[in-house]
């Protein structure tokens, strides 16, 4: 039996070198690195994000598997294939920014080798000890860094449950939809110098807000401070000025995706955002969670995209999925709780527009999109109230206090409060997961 087990792994190998069988169908137990189910960072994964070392302060580019990250820049050598033959040096950048640039056909090669490195019965790394203590780093000893230069980052409103909710609450059930809203995707540019990588704090903004209709504006620290609960993609090959992106060809720019809490102070907000949109009251912070899951590893979790009435116009339709099922999680810690309380589980498919409708219609101008521009989800809400995306809707405007245990409640975000969002696509034993997307609330810095 061992030797008949023997032989298939030899034979499989031989299949996935010769390209005869796809390696994405490789099995999660062919890694040499042991994983645990529960891990976000399975061998279907292999994300890519940028990190440092207290040993080695310069950024590097990593894959997580595990709780390991392998070097890429110990082992571009081993990149040798059509394309990133020549262009090794992308693993030495302290970015993904010229990686993502090379175009999705780089980044399909790129995992290949990278899975073939790691497998089970590959000798490079399994076997050399001196070059397997150089290639990899435990991750609870690296300090992570984001991923890509953001030259510039955009945020949509395209969950539809969401948009609803705001609607009714400040317009009434009649009106809750704008008209434009099922007919492009919705969206505004947000301030990049401002998206942070986890774990970094985010300061209560100031600004002015009108709390009472009748008085003058006052100016102080947002008393309304929110969390949205997002998905963003990074922009892989970009587009020169003029040409848009034809939404056949969207995927081939759509590198990967993190998540994303684009912290958002309502009361600022409210009173600014007539007739212009947002300003102050989105850009003071964005987290974003540091390593990248690839589409490639999400591929496998895509389902139907959601029906759309009125049909969009012709630059806008595709009928390929594009829609993935992603588990979406956001607790929320107090100084004072022992524990982080859950307030919101939701999902990415609630999704009504699709990353490829966004990335189309973003382009349809002439925009040109660059190597590393982040493109977000807007707040992601389903039909029922426990996977509502903000703070907003789970309190109903902060008329339904929410009940974190232990005798604290929330209707807005307090100082000191720690907010972790979290998400993963469920295998069969294994998971497609994104690790965490945290900030905590520090204290205003009054003027």
């Amino acid at each position: 039996m061992a030797a008949v087990s023997s032989i298939w792994k030899r034979l499989l190998a031989l299949l996935l070198t010769l390209k005869i069988i796809p390696e994405l169908n490789c099995n999660l137990k062919m890694s040499f690195i042991k994983v645990d189910e529960s891990s976000d960072f399975s061998f279907h994964n292999l994300p890519y994000g940028v990190f440092s070392t207290p040993d080695n302060p310069r950024h590097r580019i990593g894959v997580a598997i595990g709780d390991q990250i392998l070097d890429l820049s110990v082992v571009k050598a081993f990149f040798n294939g059509p394309v990133l033959a020549r262009h090794q040096g992308v693993f030495d950048q302290p970015t993904l920014n010229a990686f993502m640039g090379l175009g999705h056909e780089a980044w399909k090669e790129a995992r290949r080798v990278i899975q073939r490195l790691l497998s089970a019965n590959e000798t490079i790394l399994r076997d050399d000890m001196s070059l397997r203590s150089r290639a990899f780093v435990h991750q609870s000893l690296a300090v992570m860094h984001l991923p890509a230069e953001i030259g510039d980052y955009t945020d949509f409103y395209s969950s539809r449950d969401h948009a609803t909710n705001v609607g009714i609450m400040f317009r009434g059930k009649e009106n809750a939809l704008m008209p434009n809203w099922l007919r492009l995707p919705v969206g505004y540019h947000g301030r990049a110098s401002s998206v942070v990588v986890s774990g970094t704090p985010i300061r209560r903004p100031m600004g002015q807000m009108r709390p009472d209709p009748s008085q003058p504006p006052v100016f102080g620290p947002s008393k309304q401070l929110d969390i949205e609960l997002e998905m963003a993609f990074f922009v892989g090959a970009g587009n020169q000025l003029g040409e848009p992106i034809p939404i056949e060809r969207a995927h081939e720019h759509i590198f990967g995706m993190v998540l994303m809490n684009d912290w958002s102070a309502r009361d600022i907000q409210a009173w600014e955002y007539v007739p212009l949109g947002p300003f102050l009251g989105k850009n003071f912070g964005t987290t974003i969670s540091p390593w990248v899951v690839p589409m490639e590893a999400l591929l496998p979790f895509a389902q139907p995209n959601a029906a759309q009435d009125p049909e969009p116009l012709p630059y806008l339709r595709h009928t390929d999925a594009y829609t993935f099922n992603i588990n979406l999680f956001v607790s929320v810690k107090g100084e004072a709780m022992k524990e982080a309380a859950t307030i919101c589980k939701s999902n990415f498919k609630y999704m009504y527009w699709t990353m490829k409708q966004q990335l189309a219609h973003h382009t349809v101008s002439g925009c040109n999109l660059r190597p590393g521009d982040l493109l977000a989800s807007g707040t992601i809400s389903g039909p029922d109230p426990e996977s509502f995306g903000s703070m907003l809707e789970l309190s109903w405007r902060g008329s339904k206090p929410i009940d974190l245990g232990g005798g604290e409640t929330r209707t807005f975000l307090k100082d000191g409060d720690e907010v972790s969002l979290t998400g993963y696509c469920e295998g069969d034993g294994y998971r497609v997961g994104f690790g965490v997307c945290k900030g905590k609330i520090l204290p205003a810095l009054q003027q």
